[in-house]
């Protein structure tokens, strides 16, 4: 006999029931595909539901549901659900001699919550030691509901939740077991405390700290100084409200200009400056010549200095950082890089700055370790032998994006080494000229997210120098081997003490109590979790109206059974 529904899908545990030899094989086969035909079920692998990767931590697992119809439902009546997690469970059953053992990933079902319990998921994982099942275990997830409205819903009515010994009680009528331990698990999204204070980040962007703890007394109790903190970072750039805006803006020019000669075509964006790039490159050179006339002989780089403190600031909110260091090559890169809005314009003005060189008009100051074109021309000049360039071709914008590169890695070390965050010998991926244009150009976006990151830490969780260093040094490591990624989230262990000033006066998003007992593949748990966004995204919920300010919760209650193979 052959069922089509399994032509394609990889179910270890059907096939094995199809082993079943003799009535049993029969039977057990007739129902499944029964089942499976009727209900218009599929079964595929998973890792990311939320609330079952909290149950099986990083395993992966199948979930079986109903495919969905035209009215958006993906999931089945209860009772015929635990049906099926019979069959599953009876294919594990190292005691039925009909029967080949598989090492199988744990399944659950989505439920309708048509029970008297509201189950809402089903789930059985089996326990092996040595290879060999030796029990299974067996789940139950309950979506509370509203106790006098019955809707399935939030609430911020803390007499509707349910208390440590009721929950305590809950796991030993299906354990028996006295030696109980209890851990709490609490997230808090540190930015949403501060919304109204117009610090941080854009709604992409998040900072959350979890709490984990051992020795529960109360539901929602405030995590204590003994918990075991760790801060998640999420920072997308570019938003206007961040501290290093103008930094990105500054970014964004050079990646367009970067994009431009990768693609050949270059889409000017909206530029500040009202004057020509070519008039304000010849009032540079002219700036710089008055001054030579002035007094003869005099170092330029004391006057280079004055005009960055206006042209250049790096620094997070109250944490400025002004670089007195800018060089000809840097001051004429902001001036273009706020005027520019044609090939031409770089041609132009790069003509200028080449000629009043070549003819000894100026012979400006440039950093010693400056890589780019236009100051290996300049440094020329001290000797009075100047190559040609011909500024022909993608040569003038190749060698604006060179100006561009070397003025923003030297900002970048300016705060992290002046900070004694990192050293230079750290920062030598990212400031390495030694590979072409486009990767020095990736290696900068990186080092600008993790500037962007390291903003969000000092301004807005104020958190001290010794966890900067060492979180600094883990996101050079990461971004050494990891493609760019402002979805990647960051992680920092602190302190509870470091943001208790955060917590203590605030509601959690998310708080959770599990009780436990047993040890190693046979613990067994029984959880409470409370979320201010559903766990259980297959399930309606009634829009509730809360009259108190405190945060709402649904409630989630997880049941383990364990069922041993006699």
């Amino acid at each position: 006999m052959t069922i089509r529904i399994l032509g394609h899908i990889r179910y270890n545990w059907l096939r094995n029931l199809l082993r079943v030899s003799g009535g049993v094989r029969s039977f057990i086969l007739t129902c499944v595909t029964s089942l499976l035909l009727q209900e218009n079920i599929k079964i595929s692998k998973h890792d990311d539901e939320p609330l079952l990767s909290i149950i099986e931590g990083n395993q992966p697992f199948f979930i079986c549901e109903k495919m969905v119809s035209k009215f958006g439902q993906n999931r089945t009546q209860t009772v015929k659900m635990t049906a099926l997690l019979s069959w599953y469970t009876m294919s594990q059953n190292p005691n039925m001699a009909q029967l080949e053992g598989h090492v199988l990933h744990p399944l659950w079902v989505r439920c309708d919550m048509s029970d008297p319990a509201g189950t809402s998921w089903l789930g059985a994982e089996t326990v092996y030691v040595g290879g060999k099942a030796t029990a299974v275990k067996l789940y139950t997830v309950q979506t509370c509901c509203i106790a006098v409205l019955q809707k399935v819903g939030a609430t911020a009515d803390e007499t509707s939740f349910m208390t440590m010994d009721q929950l305590k009680q809950e796991h030993q009528n299906r354990h028996h077991s006295s030696a109980l331990v209890t851990k709490g698990w609490a997230e808090y999204n540190l930015f949403c405390l501060v919304k109204e204070e117009s610090l941080v980040i854009d709604s992409q962007s998040r900072v959350t700290a979890t709490f984990r703890w051992t020795n529960v007394e109360k539901m929602l109790e405030s995590p204590p100084l003994s918990s075991v903190v760790t801060l998640q970072i999420k920072v997308t750039v570019g938003d206007i409200r961040s501290p290093m805006f103008q930094k990105f803006r500054e970014l964004e020019f050079l990646l367009t200009l970067a994009e431009g000669l990768r693609t050949g075509e270059i889409e000017w964006l909206d530029l500040p400056e009202t004057r020509s790039t070519v008039d304000l490159t010849r009032e540079l050179i002219e700036g710089l010549e008055n001054v030579a006339n002035a007094v003869p002989g005099q170092n330029l780089k004391g006057s280079e200095n004055q005009k960055s403190k206006t042209d250049s600031v790096l620094g997070f909110s109250s944490m400025l950082m002004e670089r007195g260091d800018l060089d000809f090559t840097e001051q004429l890169w902001e001036k273009m890089r706020k005027s520019v809005t044609s090939y031409q314009d770089i041609t132009d003005s790069l003509k200028l700055v080449i000629k009043a060189v070549r003819f000894g008009q100026i012979k400006p100051w440039v950093h010693r370790d400056s890589s780019s074109s236009l100051s290996r021309l300049i440094v020329q000049s001290y000797q009075q032998q100047v190559d040609t360039v011909p500024l022909t071709g993608l040569t003038p914008a190749i060698m604006l994006l060179e100006l561009g590169l070397d003025k923003m890695r030297k900002d970048y070390i300016n705060y992290l080494v002046g900070k004694e965050l990192t050293t230079l010998n750290h920062l030598s991926y990212y400031l390495s000229t030694q590979v072409d244009l486009q990767e020095q150009v990736v290696r900068l976006k990186k080092l600008h997210h993790l500037l962007e990151i390291l903003g969000t830490c000092c301004s807005f969780l104020s958190l001290p120098h010794e966890r900067l260093f060492f979180f600094t040094q883990s996101c050079l490591q990461y971004y050494k081997t990891a493609p760019y990624n402002e979805e990647h989230v960051f992680e920092m262990q602190i302190k509870p003490a470091l943001i208790s000033h955060f917590y203590h006066t605030e509601q959690p998003t998310s708080w959770a109590v599990e009780v436990s007992s047993g040890q190693g593949s046979r613990e067994v748990k029984t959880s409470w979790h409370l979320s201010d966004k559903p766990l259980v995204d297959h399930v309606p919920f009634d829009s509730v109206s809360a009259e108190s300010e405190k945060t709402a919760y649904f409630r989630t209650l997880v049941c383990c059974s364990l069922a041993n193979f006699i």
